[in-house]
């Protein structure tokens, strides 16, 4: 295997390192010694608010790797001391992810390096990725331990289509740019899976509003935890609900897909439904329902021409 790892140039490369630079000298020897090494790479999934959803494989590995390379050493802390575990733990956040990266490499060269986040699944927008490539591009082995994952908790639950969705982290801070992103998706049928703060959560929902029109959606906050919730209706009743409530905890937020377009149907269509539902005996307050599903028309008007019709005879 080891015949087949790239030379430190192309580690170098594959990492941003600009050849022949101060960076590129300084780095070389990690670059080398990362090229003789079969330390294995785990990205260890840990609670996303209960301590008790870990995998007895999760704190296992946390238990013999060399090094853990995490978020916030301090709250990871809580968990490793919960479980007993006492391996090293070295700060990996996006601050220092790529003055870190060499000493993670270095301990990599070593032997096995567990990377995690302050919760849920490391390197879904959480840094991760740069190591990530740098490991593989240098050959070591990536292994990932699944486990928590506030996305796809909030998703399972939601009650809206799980077959396809397309998730796209934290929405821009600035509005230009958090429309703009918002245009871009708008026309998209997947269901839409979105994380927001606190502070930015009624701003976002109402460009949701504005940018998507009416649609459904669940908000989640506080998962797995004692005070968790998931708010369930439409995004004009989630923002009504969150100005009256103030945001508290990270959210996560799973918003329908643009519904397919109906063709509308002519009054002469219209009519000749209505008639053969009414021959059917079927109810009116149920053939005002199903007809407005499949003709376009609003439920009232079907509604009250039915109610005409049923006046009439």
């Amino acid at each position: 295997m080891l015949s087949h790892r790239p030379g430190p140039v192309r580690l170098a490369a594959a990492v941003g390192i600009p050849l022949g630079g101060p960076d590129y000298n300084l780095a070389l020897p990690y670059l080398v010694a990362a090229l003789s090494t079969v330390g294995t790479l785990y990205l260890v999934a840990t609670p996303i608010g209960n301590l008790e959803d870990i995998t007895r494989r999760a704190v296992r590995i946390l238990g013999q790797v060399k090094l853990i390379a995490a978020e916030d050493t301090r709250q990871t802390r809580k968990l490793l001391d919960h479980y007993d575990i006492h391996t090293p733990a070295v700060s990996y956040h996006e601050h220092n992810k790529l003055v870190r990266l060499d000493e993670i490499m270095d301990s990599l060269s070593q032997g096995d390096v567990a990377l995690v986040s302050d919760a849920g699944t490391p390197a879904l927008n959480d840094p991760g990725y740069e190591l990530v490539r740098a490991a593989l591009a240098a050959g070591f082995p990536v292994s990932s331990i699944p486990g928590p994952c506030a996305p796809i908790s909030a998703l399972v639950a939601s009650g809206l289509p799980t077959d396809a969705f397309l998730y796209l982290g934290y929405l821009p801070r600035k509005a230009g740019e958090r429309r703009r992103a918002l245009a871009e998706v708008s026309n998209l049928s997947f269901t839409l899976v979105f994380l927001e703060t606190p502070h930015r959560l009624l701003e976002a929902l109402r460009d949701l509003l504005n940018m998507l029109g009416e649609r459904p959606i669940a908000v989640g906050r506080e998962l797995t935890k004692l005070h968790e919730e998931i708010f369930r209706g439409t995004l004009s009743q989630a923002l009504a609900h969150f100005t009256d409530q103030a945001p508290r905890g990270e959210f996560t937020l799973i918003i329908g897909g643009k519904p397919p377009e109906i063709e509308h149907w002519t009054e002469e269509h219209l009519s000749a439904a209505i008639q053969d539902s009414l021959a059917r005996g079927i109810s009116p307050a149920l053939t005002a329902s199903q007809l407005a599903a499949q003709s376009g028309w609003p439920r009232r008007e079907i509604y009250n021409r039915l109610v005409k019709i049923l006046n009439k005879g």
